[in-house]
């Protein structure tokens, strides 16, 4: 494993050291991230880490037509139901940026619970029914995933209620990465992080296609669109872009 790896794997091993105490559902509570104001309608959007590796969650909803999608549900479904039950949100879809276990954990209780349709990239289709051997490689438990009820492919539209997202594929971390894109605020799934990328070491996992990844698709975003990553804390295009070790400009000057 190069240095490079070497860091991005350490990072990621912080997270899931950081992420192993467990809170009852009572004190577990979706936090408001922000609101989109906009002539069709206003849209919420709330997020919460999840599960042993505490991966970002996030439910976006229309207020006006009370429909709802999550991205990423890793674990915990009774706390994300509770949360749309709470706001009075009809889940209708349920967006995976990508098919490692801790962004998808829960993709089975909540369709099994709402109906809600599954989506995720066609490259990444295949590593639902996976999850549970997936999971078992680092010692914790996931139920598989029922099979997607669609493929996703980059510049795709999901829309529902007054809400449009649109789908950007972002391989690297894993072949099917998405991130999805809704105005002025980007849902990175584990292509980008505050300070950091995603790491490559796992099957699927490149390197090369992830930095390009970020430097042409992400990094061409408006320079103000806030990132809401897979993990920790937001961050924006225009910050990454500058200060990112692993691929800002201070990083292609130190070679």
């Amino acid at each position: 494993m190069n240095i490079k790896m070497a860091i991005v794997t350490f990072c990621l091993m912080l997270f899931i050291a950081g992420g192993g105490e467990c809170q009852d559902i009572k004190d577990k509570k979706f936090k408001e991230v922000t609101r989109i104001n906009n002539k069709e309608g206003n849209v919420i959007i709330k997020g919460m880490p999840v599960g042993p590796i505490m991966a970002n969650c996030f439910i976006i909803g229309c207020e006006e037509t009370k429909l709802a999608a999550v991205i990423d549900p890793g674990d915990e479904a009774s706390v994300i139901l509770k949360a749309l039950a709470d706001d009075k949100l009809s889940l209708q879809y349920i967006i995976n940026t990508h098919g490692h276990f801790d962004h998808v954990g829960a993709n089975k209780k909540l369709k099994e619970v709402t109906g809600a349709e599954i989506l995720i990239h066609s490259k990444d289709a295949a590593m639902l029914s996976k999850l549970s051997i997936t999971a078992a490689a680092f010692g914790l438990r996931a139920e598989n995933s029922p099979p997607p009820d669609r493929e996703l492919n980059d510049g795709d539209v999901i829309s529902f209620g007054k809400v449009t997202l649109k789908v950007i594929h972002t391989p690297g971390h894993t072949p099917g990465g998405i991130s999805i894109l809704t105005g002025s605020h980007l849902f990175s799934g584990d292509t980008l992080f505050a300070g950091s990328i995603g790491r490559t070491d796992l099957p699927g996992g490149d390197y090369e296609t992830l930095i390009s990844t970020i430097r042409k698709k992400i990094f061409s975003l408006d320079e103000k669109v806030v990132v809401h990553p897979g993990h920790g804390p937001d961050t924006r295009v225009g910050d990454e872009k500058i200060h990112n070790p692993f691929v800002g400009e201070g990083r292609r000057s130190m070679w």
